[in-house]
């Protein structure tokens, strides 16, 4: 079974990730930040990861730790399930429509992190949550889990719509990149030998 666990603590924040590559996208998020924990549900229902998450982080600063830190702790509970990532698809990629907003994501399980950030959201907040910290997360996912990340909103009016389409489209491109290639369930998906 490819799953992990990762407790991270610091000064700023106490996370406990508990993770399952091969789950159903069962989900138990508690991060403090609202909004945030709705985000996560939908990236593990829609990449059928099963994850449960517990932070306490320094909220009565912002909501920044505790946002860039779980995706920190999610990245490496994720490159820590995937092992030598044998036998995975590697890539993935999703176009997802949610009402005014489409949002592309493309990803590469490479252990190359880079991410691509073409999101613009109308407003700053939903509700108290920080728009910036969209990206915040998902450049943290991208570097602490060796991930090249692409993600493009290509229309959107709405910007928890177009925040929500950005978790959905990079969880079932997410979805895609870990399932087992059953031509090559037995290989490094590189010609390299290594990811």
């Amino acid at each position: 079974m490819r799953s992990s666990t990762i407790n991270r603590r610091t000064a700023e924040t106490d996370i406990t990730v508990d993770l399952n590559i091969d789950g159903t996208g069962s989900y138990d998020n508690r991060t403090g930040v609202g909004f945030f924990d709705h985000m996560l549900d939908q990236l593990a229902r829609h990449s059928l990861i099963d994850m449960t998450i517990r932070c306490t982080g320094d909220t009565h600063i912002d909501d920044h730790h505790s946002v860039e830190d779980t995706g920190i702790a999610l990245g490496q509970a994720l490159s820590q399930a995937l092992a030598d990532k044998r036998g995975i698809r590697r890539y993935g990629a999703c176009l997802l429509p949610m009402d005014d907003a489409l949002v592309r994501a493309a990803l590469d399980l490479s252990g190359r992190p880079y991410l691509v950030w073409n999101v613009e959201m109308p407003t700053q907040k939903i509700g108290n949550f920080d728009c910036e910290l969209v990206r915040e997360f998902f450049q943290a996912l991208a570097t602490h889990g060796g991930i090249t990340l692409h993600v493009d909103a290509l229309h959107g009016l709405n910007s928890h719509h177009i925040a929500e389409a950005a978790f959905k489209a990079v969880a079932r491109a997410l979805r895609e990149a870990v399932e087992t290639d059953p031509r090559k369930s037995d290989a490094v998906p590189s010609t390299k030998g290594a990811l």
